[in-house]
């Protein structure tokens, strides 16, 4: 009997463990203040509530993101930027495989890109 509790407590802990691992660290480095943060399953239209809540993530900043749906890996992330209220979308990253997303963004070329580690 204890050495099935035991299975069942170890089961848990490795269950919570690789849910913890789909956390991500966002790191902005679009040269604008970031005002809100979404992120989305790729496949859905909706992107929820904003992950920053009364925050800003300034340029050069980095933050750490819960994320527990693991069912849904692959997210995409829209920012909505801080000086003049415009709206950003990347696209497709699987937060199951990824600790750290830079976003950059040139305002001048429209062009979206990010490292991920």
């Amino acid at each position: 009997m204890l050495k099935q509790i035991g299975l069942v407590v170890a089961l848990a802990l490795s269950g919570a463990a690789m849910a913890a691992d789909a956390d991500f660290t966002l790191v902005n480095r679009t040269g604008y203040a970031l005002d809100e943060v979404y992120i989305s399953p790729t496949q859905k239209d909706h992107w929820g509530k904003d992950r920053l809540g009364r925050d800003q993530l300034l340029n050069g900043q980095g933050r750490k993101f819960k994320f527990g749906d693991t069912k849904n890996c692959v997210q995409d992330i829209k920012v909505v930027f801080a000086d003049d209220g415009s709206e950003v979308e990347w696209e497709g990253f699987n937060l199951c495989e990824l600790d750290k997303i830079t976003l950059r963004y040139s305002r001048k070329t429209r062009e979206v890109s990010a490292d991920t580690e």
